[in-house]
């Protein structure tokens, strides 16, 4: 007898009218939710309801609905507790009451110090010729104290990490080195990357605030909201951090198990919530994800569902969805299990992808070609249905 009745509600990452994949190529490969953002709004500026239902339409006129926010950015002065901190923190709830006003419930975000994601080379070639993204301990410590020149960086990395990065330093072009710092202060998508001299300045402000400080101020941000997020009945979904340990003397704090647990047991509220990204956790080898996914299931409200491959220096790559360290197999089932039980699918997406076939002959916004994604979709939905017994 099949125990299993509800499938996870398959949803697909849209950049909005820009994206160089489209809403119906979007249907096409199988997916009913939009995740979106309104990218081109500000950090820290009010999303009207007028912006928020512009984006909405597009994407219902598609026969698409807009399951997931992702993400209503925290700006930085939230993040540092600075003195603009409850200007930012009014304007982050009416754009929450707006976004609920019409009709958008699951919001995630991220609380990364500066930077968003971090990776040091966008078009890793596979050996069947597929493009990944790839990340370097040696690039970043080449970053870190030949560009960005950080006071004592080079105490934060082994002896072997140092050697390689000076052989880069003596071998690297100028056309090289520009593209790995491009790379490295890469925004989001559709925003404003970071500059040398604003992240050196943060990097001395996050210091004085370390991760205790920074952990406080995620708990600042939660309590602050709170209220608005019960009212109008909003789940938060906080992404873990990519990758998931320190980089370029920031803090992190939303990297583990005990990261997560901490974070639902300071603001027990149903609406704090967690985005489960198998890749991101995947990164570290501290982390058993089906673990960390058994101890914080309740409060996960969307997932990622990506892979990697690590080697034993800490490098990795984005591998295919079912092969790399992460025991797909174990936390789909782990989640089908878990979806069962509750009243409403929990929104899941393919979460980056390879470039392949004609990906590779088109721009997208890093990790998100289609046919890479739609691949993995594929995988994801057949692994789901294996499971369930369909």
């Amino acid at each position: 007898m099949n125990i299993y009745k509800n499938k996870l509600e398959q949803t697909w990452r849209w950049y909005g009218p820009d994206d160089t994949v489209s809403l119906q190529d979007i249907k096409q490969a199988g997916a009913t939710g939009i995740v979106s953002a309104l990218h081109h709004i500000p950090h820290g500026e009010i999303w009207t309801i007028e912006e928020i239902q512009k984006r909405k339409k597009q994407i219902e006129d598609a026969g698409l609905t807009w399951s997931v926010v992702e993400s209503v950015p925290v700006h930085e002065a939230i993040k540092t507790r600075s003195k603009d901190a409850e200007m930012y923190l009014s304007n982050y709830k009416a754009s929450l009451r707006n976004l609920s006003t019409c009709g958008l419930k699951n919001v995630c975000y991220n609380f990364m110090p500066v930077l968003d994601w971090t990776r040091t080379k966008l078009d890793l070639e596979l050996d069947n010729g597929a493009k990944a993204l790839y990340f370097e301990w040696a690039s970043v410590a080449y970053f870190d104290i030949y560009l960005l020149k950080r006071k004592d960086a080079e105490k934060d990395y082994s002896d072997a990490v140092l050697q390689q990065a000076k052989k880069i330093k003596d071998t690297i072009t100028i056309q090289e080195s520009n593209t790995l710092k491009d790379i490295i202060l890469m925004g989001v998508p559709g925003e404003s990357s970071t500059t040398l001299e604003s992240l050196q300045q943060s990097i001395e402000t996050y210091q004085s605030i370390g991760h205790k400080g920074l952990r406080q101020n995620l708990i600042y941000f939660l309590k602050s909201i709170a209220d608005v997020c019960k009212e109008e009945a909003i789940k938060m979904t906080i992404h873990p951090d990519d990758p998931p340990y320190p980089i370029l003397g920031l803090p992190r704090i939303v990297s583990n198990k005990e990261d997560l647990e901490y974070i639902i047991n300071e603001v027990k509220d149903d609406f704090n919530g967690i985005c489960f990204c198998t890749g991101s956790l995947g990164a570290g080898t501290h982390n058993n994800i089906p673990q960390i996914f058994e101890a914080v299931k309740q409060r996960v409200y969307f997932i990622h569902l990506r892979n990697v491959k690590k080697d034993k220096s800490g490098n990795f790559y984005e591998a295919d969805h079912l092969d790399g360290d992460v025991n797909m197999y174990d936390v789909m089932k782990a989640i089908v299990k878990e979806n069962n039980n509750r009243p409403v699918p929990i929104p899941f997406r393919p979460d980056h992808g390879h470039q392949i076939l004609d990906d590779l002959k088109k721009t997208s916004h890093p990790g998100y070609s289609a046919i890479g994604r739609l691949k993995g979709l594929a995988e994801l939905r057949g692994l789901e249905l294996g499971i369930m017994g369909q």
